[in-house]
């Protein structure tokens, strides 16, 4: 029995060496771990007492440098190595930028450029203050007038106004026109009368003038040629005056002939004025001078009773409704703004 004893330590003694070497070996077939080695080498536990069954063979020469044995017992306090790779790889949907999710709301390098060579109309506002003040300023009003709804003779020629702004919407004037070397005989009344032995009474203008009261009850602006801001204002006026008129003789022309007389004349009109700057505008104006006009007589009377006074016939109402054509010059020139304090 002790002999059996014997037989069986001496047998695993022999044993225990090569199991020992075989698993050293095992380990060095296998591939190379992809996790980077510790920063440190772990300190090695304390070797069991010799003769110990347990204690580990020493590792083969053919083991792979760093190696870390399974068996081996991890010293207390120290953390497995974290992944190298673990935290830096980013969500599947991180990658990608604003750009790549939604192109349109990144503008190309080119658009860019193009954006930065594009002109500024740096004067040009939004929202501005009144481009021309008209308060305490005169309007000087050159223009050129003709009539407008008269078929068989034109009352045109060359006028003037003066306006003085009360406020910045109100403002007192007179104009005047010169008219007696500009009227004109339609071709087709003459040619009419010389056929057919009728003629229309007629009448023709030496001057006019009325004291006018003027009112700006719009202004605004609208962009011309894609490229500039014109400025308007529209205007209502009316006034009172007088016309210089007479009848022209062309029932009995050889015997009649008319001197110039005053009627009394309304006025009222409306305007539009278009200013190219601060001081300078364009003023287009239909006015209609409202008075009686007295024509001449139809009848040609003979005999002793052939007079003057015979040559005048009817009274009638007359609606001269005209065109001016002008331009503005507001003096001064320039003025200054008073802001509110």
């Amino acid at each position: 029995m002790k002999q059996a004893r014997y037989w069986l330590l001496l047998a695993a003694t022999m044993l225990l060496p090569q199991v020992a070497l075989a698993q050293p070996l095992a380990q060095a077939r296998r591939p190379a771990p992809t996790r980077p080695a510790p920063p440190a080498a772990p300190t090695p536990a304390p070797a069991p007492p010799p003769g110990s069954p347990a204690s580990p063979a020493p590792p083969a020469q053919g083991s792979p440098a760093g190696e870390i044995e399974l068996d081996e017992p991890k010293p207390e306090g120290e953390k497995p190595p974290a992944d190298a790779n673990q935290g830096s790889v980013p969500p599947a949907n991180a990658a990608a930028g604003i750009c790549e999710v939604d192109p349109s709301a990144c503008p190309k390098q080119a658009d860019i450029s193009n954006m930065a060579q594009r002109e500024v109309q740096a004067d040009v506002y939004a929202v501005q203050q009144i481009y021309a003040l008209r308060r305490h300023r005169f309007e000087l009003l050159p223009y050129w007038s003709f009539s407008f709804n008269d078929q068989f003779v034109t009352h045109q020629g060359p006028g003037l106004g003066i306006n003085y702004y009360l406020t910045n919407v109100l403002a007192i004037g007179i104009n005047g026109t010169f008219y007696q070397p500009f009227n004109h005989d339609s071709d087709f009344n003459f040619e009419n009368r010389r056929a057919t032995r009728l003629a229309v009474p007629l009448n023709e203008y030496q001057a006019g003038g009325t004291v006018n009261f003027t009112y700006v009850p719009m202004y605004g602006k609208f962009s011309g040629f894609s490229k500039f801001i014109f400025h308007y204002d529209g205007f209502v006026t009316g006034g009172v005056g007088a016309l210089r008129t007479r009848p022209i003789a062309v029932i009995d022309p050889d015997n009649r002939k008319f001197d110039y007389d005053w009627r009394l004349a309304m006025s009222v009109g409306l305007g539009l004025r278009v200013f190219l700057n601060r001081w300078f505008a364009v003023t287009a104006e239909l006015r209609d001078y409202i008075y009686v006009e007295r024509l001449e007589n139809t009848e040609v009377v003979t005999g002793q009773e052939t007079n003057q006074s015979t040559w005048y016939g009817n009274k009638q109402l007359t609606n001269d409704i005209q065109a001016q054509v002008g331009i503005s010059v507001f003096l001064p020139f320039s003025w200054e703004y008073r802001l509110p304090k």
